[in-house]
């Protein structure tokens, strides 16, 4: 296996993750196309009996008006009657196509035996903000000109990535169910946007437990929400303990066929190469490779299932696991803090704390953004406006704050995060 280069860079080079986000709408042409295709009404494409124009290397392509770059890796041998995988690998923040390249697809490409088509896009700024949704709308560009001259079989097309790759990969899921056949996402959290996100997509997380980066709070969130959209059985899925150095792999039960979920935790920070035994990250030891190659290669030959998905959304937050305790309206109190900051974009938290002796039952926060400044994703909590006066809502598992407990809801937004939030206020419920 090639050495991959992304370890000794990661804790530090993920620290500046968190990117201002906007989903996209899903664009017509690639995607409207691909419907039929993972419905199995088309099991190959244009390019399949063409003599292929495109080579390995960097390839760029025009997507919303600018000038893009990514890494193409066709088979050797290729043959042009031959339907091929499809798998694309994001790069993490500050990374690029070529570290992807050159550490073998995160792992992959050594092991696809030459039966896979690899693609690495080049994020604008090293990362995939994904505004305006027009990275979603490269990965369709970039779709569209490899499976209009190469042979891919389309009920085969796969994505991963990790850290904000991974959620790129989250953001493919949730945009092009129809499209993408399945996804792991290592680390990820919801900085690419979900536009959508209520369709079943075959999928995997893996997550470090003490991630110190992306809190696996934050990747338990994608995993359910899949968990959700694929019909699984609701379960709370073991994880290793601090210091084991293992990790857990658990497959859930209960999804709808052909649309399986997995989630692997691991005794570990944030590392897209963990090692079982070791506190070291290691490229050429790591269980990732082997665990991801064989859930996707799981669905060699096979398609979706043709019935509808269910209609009813699912909801946005979890449940709770046990029935919060009943509480009265109280006082409650807020705090600000920033958590991280880019150019053009910032990460924030804001600390929901109930002071009394009593239960608290809801609240709300008030915020006022400074000028230029707007709500991209937020989590643990349901927010009105995303600029200006904003209002935060708890969410249906964290209304409930018992005395003296206190809960977090976080946010990505755009904007010079210099200025903090001002008239931040709390009220309950």
């Amino acid at each position: 296996m090639p050495k991959r280069r992304y370890l000794l860079p990661s804790i530090t080079a993920a620290a500046l993750l968190l990117a201002a986000t906007a989903g996209g709408a899903l664009s017509g042409g690639f995607g409207a196309t691909a419907v039929a295709a993972t419905n199995g009404t088309l099991a190959a494409t244009a390019g399949c009996g063409k003599a292929p124009t495109l080579t390995s290397g960097t390839r760029t392509i025009q997507s919303s008006g600018q000038s893009r770059t990514y890494n193409l890796r066709i088979p050797d041998g290729y043959d042009r009657n031959h339907p091929y995988r499809l798998i694309f690998g994001f790069h993490w923040l500050n990374g690029s196509a070529n570290n992807v390249t050159s550490a073998g697809y995160y792992g992959l490409q050594p092991l696809s035996n030459n039966s896979t088509i690899f693609v690495a896009p080049q994020g604008l700024n090293a990362g995939w903000a994904n505004t305006n949704g027009r990275d979603l709308t490269l990965f369709d560009d970039i779709s569209r000109q490899i499976e209009n001259d190469l042979c891919v079989d389309t009920t085969q097309r796969f994505a991963l990535g990790w850290s904000y790759g991974g959620a790129m990969s989250y953001a493919v899921a949730c945009a092009r169910p129809t499209v993408i056949r399945a996804v792991t996402v290592l680390s990820g959290a919801n900085l690419s946007g979900c536009n959508g996100g209520t369709q079943p997509v075959a999928y995997f997380g893996i997550h470090g437990t003490f991630d110190s980066v992306l809190n696996i709070s934050q990747g338990r969130q994608l995993r359910d929400t899949f968990v959700r959209n694929n019909g699984c059985t609701a379960q709370s899925p073991r994880e290793p303990s601090r210091g084991s150095l293992t990790h857990i792999t658990t497959a859930y039960t209960g999804c709808r066929a052909g649309y399986p979920v997995q989630w692997a935790a691991f005794d570990g920070d944030h590392t897209p190469s963990p090692v079982d035994g070791s506190g070291s990250p290691n490229d050429s030891r790591t269980w990732t490779s082997g665990e991801i190659w064989r859930f996707f290669s799981q669905f060699e030959s096979t398609t979706p299932p043709t019935t509808p998905p269910p209609t009813t959304p699912p909801p946005t937050t979890p449940p709770p696991t046990t029935p919060p305790p009943t509480g009265e309206p109280g006082t409650c109190a807020a705090t600000y803090r920033a958590v991280n900051s880019w150019p053009g974009g910032f990460q924030g938290e804001v600390t929901v704390a109930n002071p009394t002796a009593t239960t608290l039952n809801g609240w709300t926060v008030g915020l006022t953004l400074a000028g230029g400044q707007a709500i991209s994703s937020l989590w643990s909590g349901t927010n009105t406006g995303t600029t200006g006066s904003v209002t935060v809502r708890n969410a249906a598992y964290n209304g409930t704050l018992g005395a003296n407990a206190s809960t977090t809801f976080g946010f990505t937004a755009t904007g010079d995060g210099a200025t903090p939030p001002g008239n931040v206020t709390c009220t309950s419920p």
